[in-house]
């Protein structure tokens, strides 16, 4: 397995509209093991393939190390054990929001050491294929829900900046910026190589 770099605000890729995987085959599932070693080193509870440089619908999630902020699961109508239905492989995932808006606190691993309260539905319904191409079904709430839809919005080029109130925003815009300029110079630097 290996750790790959993690694009930052600045870097196009995040934008990206991304595409279905093609085949599940050893070269998505060395793609899937590197992500979760990416994601793990970072300590963040969930990674999508943008943020390695990929343009594909295919999202990492793991809570298990979050111990001070709860999750749920539901399988088939029935609440399951979290640490048992980790880690997530999501290909293609469809949530639909279930439940009242709750905000929280959310960071990024694509926006180091910047986090924001940010409103979302407290569960989602989540309909993907996992790494092998099997579809799953499950509701989830807590943690492990705000984990999906902060990533499935990654899926579709919409950062977690994008959902912050104006305050906040304004509040981090200094960082948000210096972070935007080093990646732009870092991406620049690439090009002359």
């Amino acid at each position: 397995m290996t750790t790959m770099p993690i694009r930052t605000l600045g870097d196009p890729v995040l934008r990206e509209r991304t595409r279905v995987p093609e085949r599940f085959d050893a070269a998505l599932a060395r793609l899937v093991d590197d992500m979760f070693e990416t994601m793990y080193a970072a300590k963040g509870v969930g990674l999508a393939a943008q943020q390695v440089g990929q343009a594909l619908q295919l999202t990492v999630i793991d809570v298990r190390a979050a111990t001070d902020r709860p999750s749920t699961i539901e399988v088939d109508g029935k609440s399951a054990d979290v640490a048992e239905q980790m880690p997530l492989v999501l290909i293609n995932p469809e949530i639909k929001p279930v439940g009242e808006m709750v905000t929280g606190p959310e960071g990024c691993l694509s926006f180091p050491e910047l986090y924001g309260d940010i409103p979302r539905p407290e569960s989602v319904e989540v309909k993907a294929l996992n790494e092998k191409g099997k579809a799953i079904h499950f509701r989830a709430g807590g943690l492990l829900g705000r984990a999906v839809q902060h990533e499935v919005d990654h899926l579709r080029g919409i950062l977690f900046i994008d959902r912050m109130d104006k305050p906040t925003k304004e509040n981090l815009r200094p960082e948000l910026e210096a972070l935007q300029t080093e990646t732009k110079a870092r991406l620049a630097m690439a090009k002359k190589k």
